[in-house]
């Protein structure tokens, strides 16, 4: 049942991260490129683009119920003049859009309790051009 939970709320978030569109207050127009495989720069052809997979998960035990939390890697690749900028207006859609609705729904109607961003890290210029962030995320959810 884990393994399902896993998938099925990686899922979720990329439903819900394929909303950012450029339109209305999104800086972003992320063009449905976000997947649940992990890639690496050097293999994006088309920017920008977002990786989500799912990472650690560990247990709290209660009477009657269980909590799980997993651990979720957002990666997003771009390719811009100004890469920096670029990352920080796809990095703040993207927390944006994950505090719009701050439960997720998951698995026919079960939701998740809470996502907390753990840390938002970037290259720091380092590979421009190109671009690469990462957001960690820790979802809370009955296990």
């Amino acid at each position: 049942m884990a393994g399902k939970a896993r998938s099925a709320i990686t899922n979720a978030i990329i439903t819900e991260l394929k909303k950012i569109d450029g339109s209305g207050s999104y800086n972003t127009d992320l063009a449905d490129n976000v997947t649940n495989k992990l890639v690496f720069w050097d293999e994006v052809n088309d920017f920008p683009y977002v990786s989500v997979v799912p990472t650690s998960e560990t247990r709290e035990y209660h009477p009657g119920f269980k909590w799980g939390f997993l651990g979720i890697t957002i990666r997003i690749y771009v390719y811009d003049e100004e890469p920096n900028d670029a990352l920080e207006l796809a990095l703040t859609d993207i927390e944006t859009q994950l505090e719009a609705d701050e439960t997720l729904t998951y698995d026919t109607g079960k939701t998740t309790e809470q996502i907390s961003i753990l840390s938002i890290t970037t290259d720091e210029g380092l590979l421009a051009p190109y671009g690469v962030g990462e957001i960690t995320l820790e979802v809370r959810y009955q296990a």
